[in-house]
């Protein structure tokens, strides 16, 4: 990733969550509760990253999914960082996205909780983040 590009692109939020791995306050985002049917893409590099169909409202104040749109196209490091640990997951072009645990609904018991911030509806991005 280009950082000063996207220093200038993002705002100081979505930088803080993308580059610096940060999180954004609980119930603050713009999907924390609901969102548009269709596609959530990457705010940095525009991939598809999540469908409307796998969100649901996990009570945490964050977005949940159950699944990727596509598992080629985030990655999964191990994050122990605030005395637990958690498995991050990020977007395949290096921005951080949120964290995946054991503990959602379905078959595949995942919850994806993942920053807005980190994200863009695709109807949001106007052809593009």
């Amino acid at each position: 990733m280009d950082t000063d590009e996207l220093r200038r692109r993002l705002t100081p939020e979505q930088y803080e969550v993308c580059v610096n791995h940060g999180t954004e306050p609980p119930f603050s985002g713009r999907y924390a509760r609901s969102g548009p049917e269709g596609a959530y893409l990457c705010v940095c590099c525009g991939r598809r990253l999540f469908e409307s169909g796998s969100k649901f409202d996990s009570g945490t104040g964050w977005p949940s999914f159950t699944m990727p749109a596509s598992e080629e196209d985030v990655t999964y490091e191990a994050d122990t960082s605030m005395g637990m640990a958690r498995t991050e997951v990020n977007c395949r072009c290096g921005s951080h996205l949120g964290h995946v645990f054991d503990d959602g609904p379905g078959p595949g018991r995942q919850r994806y909780c993942i920053n807005s911030a980190s994200l863009v509806h695709e109807k949001d991005a106007g052809g593009g983040p």
